[in-house]
């Protein structure tokens, strides 16, 4: 049975205070049963061998298609910042009011993004470790961020127009050859971001279905977090050879062009993860958007010819508005309390773990007019959907460029683009995927194609 959020709060008040009352020894001897049973020597917490998240966790992850879970505005309305229980011995606090989120993310001194304490005590080889920009702290952060920011100004990123158009016009190439009817995300989600960063980081493209496969495990919950971590440490260990390969021979990509200039100040493991988050950040969230984004189009007929016919100023207002509605990335990086702390009213202590829900702040009625609805009013408001302050996402501008060339053409190639089935069971919506999307989406393309 789903408890709502004050009744979850009232739960963990009665199970607090019936542990409290308990015999000292009687506690004593529980913990000491539970280190026992974990076989560990110490209570350090290893997240990699979490099998399941608690049910009671799990809302902030949970949609009806597009929508989060009504659980999720209940929470919001009940309390902005609250407790919702512990996991491993860490206290989960849940943040979904926007004006909440937006003093979290931006806080650099209160919380902690390295997580590294939650990797028990087993050794691990270089591609288990965690890194890159979302769980690194200054001053490693500082370094690493500043390796990337000159790869992602306007001008360089202007560089790239032409490489995107000629991507997304090979997609919709490719789309027209296998219509009439498509798996848009196949054939237009998947291929334009993954072709994209390819080009961008100088990879090869030969590992395509292995690497959707391991995007797509990267952000699933559903096995707590053993199959997540499992997919990223293959990852990595790709990206780590990628590396060492382009030390001997560097490529025409991103990882090439850093190692030409600064290659002997970052070692191959700080440089694959480096390139593990630009891949990660830049591909699976945009394929998400991309095959969300053309699904919510598809119900939107006025926006979807907006697409095809506004001028720069109107695109770029769908776009906002399907960043804010869609928000794939659902949860911000875990942030950890670096001191006892008062979040709101809601007292926080230190190690606590502060999970900010992006797609409760973007549909917080406080500052959002319409924001249960894809509505162009809404397109003012600021969003989350690139998260927000230090840990902002550096590709930001890349996802917006390729979203503006993707959906813009694909509006002009296919006007009249339909769903080819009524039956939600063939999408395949992901369930507790902290980048949430779906998997299938058989489309109908127009009988005559406009030519590119």
């Amino acid at each position: 049975m789903v408890q709502t959020g004050g009744m979850q709060i009232a739960a963990q008040v009665s199970f607090r205070l019936r542990a409290m009352t308990r015999p000292l020894t009687e506690r004593v001897r529980t913990l000491a049963l539970q280190l026992a049973m974990r076989g560990k020597e110490s209570p350090i917490p290893d997240i990699t061998t979490l099998r399941k998240i608690p049910e009671h966790l799990t809302f902030p992850l949970r949609r009806d298609g597009v929508d989060p879970v009504p659980l999720l505005a209940e929470s919001r309305e009940q309390a902005p910042v609250a407790k919702l229980g512990s996991v491993l011995g860490l206290d989960i606090v849940l943040v979904t009011g926007h004006a909440e989120s937006k003093h979290v993310l931006a806080a650099k001194d209160t919380y902690s993004n390295d997580m590294r304490h939650l990797l028990g005590t087993r050794k691990r080889t270089d591609a288990e470790g965690i890194g890159g920009l979302g769980m690194t702290d200054p001053p490693d952060h500082t370094k690493l961020r500043g390796l990337l920011t000159p790869e992602f100004t306007m001008r360089r990123l202007g560089r790239l127009t032409g490489m995107i158009d000629r991507i997304v016009n090979d997609a919709l190439d490719d789309m027209e050859a296998h219509g009439p009817e498509v798996d848009l995300v196949q054939h237009f989600g998947f291929e334009i971001p993954f072709r994209v960063i390819c080009e961008l980081l100088g990879m090869p493209e030969d590992v395509r279905d292995e690497f959707h496969k391991l995007g797509m495990a990267r952000f699933d919950l559903s096995e707590g977090g053993a199959g997540s971590f499992g997919a990223a440490t293959e990852t990595r260990t790709f990206l780590i050879e990628q590396v060492r390969r382009q030390r001997a021979e560097p490529g025409d990509g991103m990882i090439g062009e850093i190692i030409r200039n600064k290659g002997d100040d970052y070692d191959d493991v700080e440089l694959g993860g480096l390139a593990d988050g630009v891949f990660l950040g830049g591909y699976e969230t945009s394929a998400s958007m991309l095959s969300m984004g053309a699904y919510v189009l598809m119900q939107n007929p006025e926006a979807y010819e907006i697409l095809r016919s506004g001028d720069r100023a109107e695109v770029d207002e769908v776009v906002e508005e399907l960043l804010r509605y869609l928000c794939p990335v659902q949860i911000a990086f875990p942030r950890f309390a670096r001191e006892d702390h008062d979040l709101f009213g809601v007292p926080v202590k230190k190690g606590a773990v502060v999970l900010v829900s992006l797609t409760g702040a973007n549909r917080d009625p406080a500052v959002v007019p319409k924001p249960e609805q894809f509505d162009l009013r809404n397109a003012e408001t600021m969003h989350f959907a690139f998260g927000h302050g230090m840990h902002r996402c550096v590709g930001a501008e890349l996802a917006r460029m390729e979203l503006r060339a993707a959906l813009t053409g694909l509006a002009r190639r296919f006007p009249d683009l339909a769903m080819a089935t009524d039956d939600p069971g063939d999408l395949g919506w992901r369930d507790l995927s902290v980048v949430y999307s779906l998997d299938r989406l058989p489309v109908k393309l127009s009988k005559d194609p406009v030519p590119a």
